[in-house]
């Protein structure tokens, strides 16, 4: 992200950025409840930015209605058609505060300078011009943005992807040089794991940037892992709040001293599918191949697996995301003759489970309690991938919660 121009002229702790997600303004009453915690900072003398996502349902009801017009419409119109849920937010909220007795305007994402990449549904902003949202602050206006969108070089309204508000709410922060940002949700913190799941999950005071980005980027969904890379690139803190509750939170910043908790967290995504390639002649380049295809289309690969098969063959197993497995599969089926294998299947009943901890660099025997923890719980592991800070493992869907209670059990537990 490129340092705008006509950057904040108030000092840090002058701007305050605020971040409300769908069930946070899905009614009146609740839209009254943000415009009651955003006139707080107001009224405390702070120079007030609100990112806003879509109502509620909005989205999924935007969706259904480009189906039955459009079973595949192009992604430009649909980031049109997405873009304007956040629109409603941002004039409704705008509207509730001006009923409250207090100067609000709601801009769209093109209108508060954000400028992203020229692809649709889910580009990443690449410069914020704040100088018109600096001119409504220094008129003493509540600025409310609407989140998830920006504009490309040729003037098209562009999406940021999911987790998008997120991201707004942070660039924003990063470039009016707030002292942290705050993200809204349904729910009052980071926890040690879902506690839909685990109801006795541990709510993490704080946590740091290096973890909180691998519970992102695993399937926890209280903030985007793009959100997280650039408070992490701009030292950024984030506090993540109830929009419903008036209780501390959990702050994500950086940390020298992590807490004694190998593992602080437990994820789960479900949002991921195993596509295998089978009979790959055992010879140099053919994996190349298969990766280099997918990452040309923008198909991002987690978990890999390599085995051997018969008759100087191989099997190339990887997961990806669900919504990219047909265009995957689609991509891939064509190559199998042209790689001399037998077959490419897939799998969309699985679930990714992981343990993160910044830790766990520091202690043995993490893998071996993890594993240990899921063969008490008769759980089949299928894939398994590590890294310093963190133990994913790959499971059939059905046995997903029940790998996410073992494994916090077996290590946060008390």
């Amino acid at each position: 992200m490129n340092q705008a121009k006509n950057v904040a002229s108030t000092t840090d702790s002058d701007i305050v950025v605020m971040k409300f997600g769908g069930s946070s303004v899905a009614d009146n009453n609740k839209l009254k409840n943000v415009a009651s915690r955003v006139i707080d900072h107001y009224d405390a003398g702070k120079k007030v930015v609100v990112v806003v996502s879509a109502q509620g349902d909005t989205t999924d009801d935007l969706l259904e209605k480009a189906a039955q017009v459009n079973p595949n419409p192009s992604k430009r119109e649909m980031d049109v058609l997405l873009s304007t849920g956040e629109q409603i937010s941002m004039s409704l909220l705008a509207m509730t505060l001006e009923n409250m007795g207090k100067n609000a305007v709601s801009i769209t994402g093109w209108q508060a300078g954000i400028k992203t990449e020229d692809k649709y549904s889910n580009a990443r902003i690449i410069s914020i011009d704040v100088s018109r949202i600096m001119q409504e602050l220094n008129n003493n206006k509540i600025v409310i943005v609407a989140g998830f969108q920006g504009i490309n070089s040729i003037g098209d309204i562009t999406t940021l992807g999911r987790g998008g508000s997120d991201t707004t709410a942070v660039a924003l922060a990063c470039e009016l040089k707030a002292e942290f940002c705050e993200i809204y949700t349904d729910v009052d913190g980071v926890y040690t794991t879902d506690p839909r799941i685990v109801p006795n999950a541990k709510k993490l005071t704080d946590i740091s940037y290096d973890e909180m980005l691998e519970l992102a980027s695993l399937g926890a969904n209280v903030l985007h892992n793009r959100s997280v890379e650039l408070a992490m690139k701009y030292n950024l803190p984030i506090k993540v709040l109830s929009s419903f509750e008036r209780i501390s939170g959990t702050i994500v910043k950086e940390m020298n001293q992590v807490e004694k908790l190998v593992v602080r967290g437990v994820a789960r995504d479900n949002n991921t599918s195993r596509i295998s390639v089978i009979g790959v002649p055992d010879e140099p380049g053919e994996a190349f191949q298969i990766f280099d295809t997918l990452a040309k289309a923008n198909i991002n690969v987690d978990l890999i697996i390599q085995s051997v098969g018969q008759n100087h063959s191989k099997n190339v197993s990887f997961t990806v995301a669900k919504s990219d497995r047909a265009e995957a599969i689609k991509l891939l089926e064509p190559m199998v003759e042209k790689l001399g294998a037998l077959k490419v299947n897939y799998n969309d009943d699985v679930s990714k489970v992981s343990i993160v901890g910044a830790g766990m660099v520091a202690n043995c025997g993490v893998a071996a309690a993890a594993f240990k923890a899921l063969s008490d719980a008769s759980i089949n592991i299928k894939m398994i991938a590590t890294s310093e800070i963190k133990i994913s493992v790959l499971v059939d869907e059905k046995d997903g919660e029940g790998a996410v209670k073992a494994l916090h059990n077996a290590f946060i537990e008390e």
